[in-house]
């Protein structure tokens, strides 16, 4: 299921960034590729670390996405020609903007919200699952 999710998230985010995105209000088309971006690194923090608390995911996703963006602010030649790539471009941005670290807090607050009502949906159902088989 959270693999599912990922993907999701990944289609979203490339489709936040294409010809598609026209059709999006302005702010939507903004911003939404940067927030589902960090969301993603949160998905993929939760898949590789399963056994991680919500918590620590969070802040190592946070941390992560924050650092990606204060390294924008490095400019040297071969992170450049790194950054000229599609996929380079993708995954390490091209340009310092303050308005990405607000943006990655609320793609990692998405996910820890999602994963909470998750756990919310699972914890009542295995409630309901022991009521009615007593």
């Amino acid at each position: 299921m959270q693999l599912a999710g990922l993907l999701l998230v990944i289609g979203l985010g490339l489709g936040s960034r294409s010809r598609l995105a026209h059709s999006l209000p302005p702010w939507l088309a903004e911003y939404a590729g940067d927030t589902l971006w960090a969301l993603m690194v949160f998905l993929g923090v939760g898949l590789v670390f399963p056994s991680w608390s919500t918590c620590r995911v969070a802040v190592v996703a946070l941390a992560f996405a924050f650092a990606i963006e204060f390294s924008q602010l490095y400019q040297g030649q071969w992170l450049q020609s790194l950054r000229q790539n599609r996929i380079g471009a993708l995954v390490l941005g091209r340009g310092f903007l303050w308005s990405d670290l607000l943006c990655y807090t609320v793609g990692v607050l998405m996910g820890v919200g999602a994963e909470g009502i998750t756990r919310m949906i699972r914890d009542r159902g295995r409630k309901a699952e022991r009521s009615g088989s007593h």
